[in-house]
């Protein structure tokens, strides 16, 4: 059986490599880009020093950042009508996953109109937006190589997937440089996010030889630098090797898909506002516990890579040695409980049910070594708490 690979046309990787953009508008013949990003990237800089780098090839660039945290439909609309009024043949996708998957639906609504909900999935686009120049500033999402984006209708609380090429960035340029102001709370849930990508898109049932290579990299990045990353954030080294291991593991679950974790996560972000990454490590080890059983040599495969195990462990030590680590991996990252993140015991378990049935609606459960049933998944959001 075959797989198909989607990748961004163009990938620019290591340092500086966001200065180069005016190579990669004239490689693609576009010269009226338009940056969308957030207010923070504004504020440090980052915005401006991209403008900056334009200006030398006379190149004008305008800056929409009222993108939002977990982007909403009333939140993209604003950038939808700035694409429509204004003359662009680009858009510049700069910050963590919440600005590039915001250029994402920006790109496709801007060109060919309608709502969000009309490109949810199972529907797969294919229609090709604006050109995506997607500039990460977190080591996370990994959305500058995945052709999926995710949207919240505010008025059902529901995160919409949205899935097919013509959500892939047509160029990602993958700068650690741009991560070494991340604080360290940004630095642990992104991080953790990548390698909950990383570990899912590896036991996926999706998964194929070429994902497989991309994730087990992934994990030999992320692993032994997460730690290092989170308590020295000037860790140069540790942070081009979490940049890149962010980016490997968008490759591979955008080729694989994503599994239990996210499933049980997006519900979680939707209807309580916990942001992505933070929902992904409350449920990465309960999840990884569950699951286990069901493909043991695989989850010991992501321990050794890891680093938390070797060749000598057998599939069942090297599993113990697993759990341990994201455990242990939780309590130094102060990832919190759903109960010490602030959310209402009450709410929590009255919308248990309900949200186990948007996990299962989403998909990405029944790529999962152990496909759970609604009760199950309630009973693993109970062991959260």
């Amino acid at each position: 059986m075959s797989t198909q690979v989607i990748l961004p046309r163009i990938m620019q990787v290591g340092e500086g490599a966001s200065q180069e953009i005016p190579n990669v508008l004239a490689s693609l013949g576009c010269k009226r880009p338009l940056i969308i990003t957030d207010k923070m990237m504004v504020e440090l800089g980052y915005a401006s020093r991209i403008q900056d780098v334009l200006a030398k090839d006379s190149i004008t660039a305008d800056v929409f950042d009222d993108t939002v945290p977990e982007p909403t439909v009333a939140s993209i609309q604003a950038g939808v009508d700035t694409v429509r009024d204004g003359d662009y043949d680009s858009i510049i996708a700069l910050g963590g996953g919440s600005p590039i998957d915001s250029a994402k639906a920006i790109a496709i609504l801007g060109k060919y109109g309608g709502t969000m909900r009309d490109y949810k999935f199972p529907r797969v686009v294919l229609e090709q937006g604006l050109p995506i120049v997607a500039v990460p500033t977190t080591a996370g999402t990994g959305s500058e190589v995945t052709r999926f984006t995710i949207i919240t209708d505010e008025t059902s609380d529901e995160k919409m997937l949205c899935v097919g090429i013509g959500f892939m960035p047509v160029a990602a340029l993958v700068d650690y440089e741009l991560t070494l102001s991340l604080p360290p709370r940004i630095t642990a849930d992104t991080g953790i996010d990548a390698l909950t990508h990383a570990i899912e898109s590896y036991v996926s049932k999706k998964a194929s030889p070429y994902s497989d290579s991309q994730a087990l990299s992934a994990m030999k990045l992320l692993g032994p630098n997460l730690r290092r990353a989170y308590h020295d954030g000037s860790d140069k080294d540790a942070r081009e090797a979490m940049m890149l291991g962010s980016t490997l593991a968008g490759v591979a679950f955008s080729n694989a898909s994503v599994a239990l974790v996210h499933g049980m996560s997006r519900p979680i972000g939707a209807a309580f506002h916990v942001p992505h990454g933070l929902s992904n490590a409350m449920l990465l080890p309960a999840v990884t516990a569950f699951s286990i059983p069901a493909a043991p040599e695989r989850y010991a495969d992501c321990a050794r890579a890891m680093g938390v195990a070797d060749s000598q462990d057998s599939d069942e030590a090297a599993n113990q040695k697993l759990l341990q680590e994201l455990t242990a991996l939780n309590e130094e990252l102060q990832v919190p409980t759903p109960a010490q993140f602030g959310i209402d015991r009450d709410a929590f378990h009255d919308l248990m049910p309900v949200m186990a049935e948007q996990a299962l609606a989403s998909g990405s459960p029944g790529n999962n070594p152990r496909v759970p049933s609604s009760d199950e998944i309630v009973a693993i959001y109970r062991q959260l708490w």
